[in-house]
């Protein structure tokens, strides 16, 4: 931002002064470059031709003054009390910036999936040429409008209520980040709301259909095992892949897991049934994965559903459906919803409620309390 003194001509022979703050251009809506500036006027008017002692007096206090007061506010600039974009990140390229960003979770597979997907789709409605000196708060609604009425699926469908949810979270994550490293000086993230995210439909196996899979054959034995483990413990895909056997604490007659979770960074202390300590097997070295060989790829996604098939079993479940498993038949159980929550770990009881509306005991009965009519 260029902060300078400048003046304009008045009819009585006078100047007025101000400050002029310009923060760089942007395009709008129209595709016009629009140059922005701010003003500050100093309320000093000086002689535009003195003439007397005094005339030239004034105007040289005036001079002086004008000059204190553009020092003070290039020094409130330097000492970040303006909202002002970083010069030299300034120039950086929004997209490149994006894919670095998501390059950063390539560890997370499922995450890096949806950064990936988010990226095609910003390429799609963003020039290659856009820096950050152009994002702004216009910019951050053409990409929501995009995502909301002209992003397609790969079959050519609108998105759903829930991809345009994450998508559209992702580029506002990408802003939050370039504001907190400084590609620009405004967070636009909190300036657009996001897409409402919908209740989507949680897939689980009832008991009878997990006793069913338990009886049916599993092409990759290690898959098998790990899916019927979240069953009976609700550990996501992403902490059973990175369990090693260190994490696992055999105490007498009672086991359990001691891990990080992957999503949330918080540390969990699990006790685990016999029958789950069971599918864990012989242990090995403290740092060998527990269930060594899984690995996350199409050719197990795929296996799920034909495991599913061959087990009569219609539904479409994944391996996250087991968490979901696990949840409903604890709270089916007697389970209270509080300690179902700390065993998910689960930041907020909210999301644990969810599953009560699966579970809800009194809805069942009122299903019945019609009598049955004769036909």
């Amino acid at each position: 931002m260029n902060i300078t003194l400048k003046k304009k001509k008045l009819q009585n022979d006078k100047y007025s002064l101000y400050l002029e703050y310009y923060k760089g251009s942007t395009v709008n809506l129209e595709g016009k470059r629009v140059h922005l500036r701010d003003f500050e006027y100093l309320k000093l008017y000086p002689y535009q031709d003195p003439k007397t002692a005094n005339e030239k007096k004034e105007n040289k206090e005036i001079d002086t003054l004008s000059e204190q007061i553009l020092s003070i506010r290039k020094a409130e600039y330097f000492q970040g009390k303006f909202d002002i974009k970083n010069t030299a990140k300034s120039k950086r390229l929004f997209l490149d910036y994006f894919m670095e960003k998501t390059e950063e979770k390539i560890d997370s597979p499922k995450n890096y999936g949806n950064w990936t997907a988010t990226s095609l789709h910003l390429k799609r409605c963003i020039s290659s040429n856009l820096t950050f000196e152009e994002v702004d708060e216009n910019f951050v609604k053409k990409v929501r409008l995009y995502f909301d009425k002209e992003a397609k699926t790969k079959s050519k469908l609108p998105l759903s209520l829930n991809s345009k949810y994450s998508y559209f979270n992702k580029f506002k994550a990408a802003l939050r980040a370039a504001f907190d490293d400084g590609y620009v000086s405004i967070n636009y993230a909190s300036k657009v709301k996001s897409f409402e995210q919908a209740e989507s439909q949680r897939e689980y196996l009832t008991f009878q259909e997990l006793q069913q899979l338990v009886q049916t054959d599993c092409k990759y034995e290690v898959l098998k095992r790990a899916f019927i483990f979240s069953c009976l413990v609700g550990l996501r895909w992403s902490d059973i892949n990175t369990l090693v056997w260190s994490e696992v604490r055999d105490e007498g007659d009672i086991s359990k897991v001691n891990f990080r979770q992957e999503k949330t960074d918080g540390v969990e202390y699990l006790y685990i049934s016999n029958q789950a300590r069971a599918l864990l097997q012989t242990r090995q070295s403290p740092v060998d994965r527990v269930f060594k060989g899984l690995k996350y790829s199409a050719v197990y996604n795929n296996e799920i559903v034909r495991w599913c098939n061959r087990a009569g079993i219609s539904k479409h479940i994944t391996f996250h459906s087991a968490r979901h498993t696990n949840a409903v038949l604890l709270l089916e159980n007697g389970a209270d919803i509080y300690t179902v929550s700390k065993r998910l770990g689960h930041r907020e009881i909210r999301t644990t409620a969810i599953y009560t509306k699966i579970v809800d005991q009194k809805m069942k009965e009122a299903s019945n309390l019609i009598p049955t009519i004769k036909f």
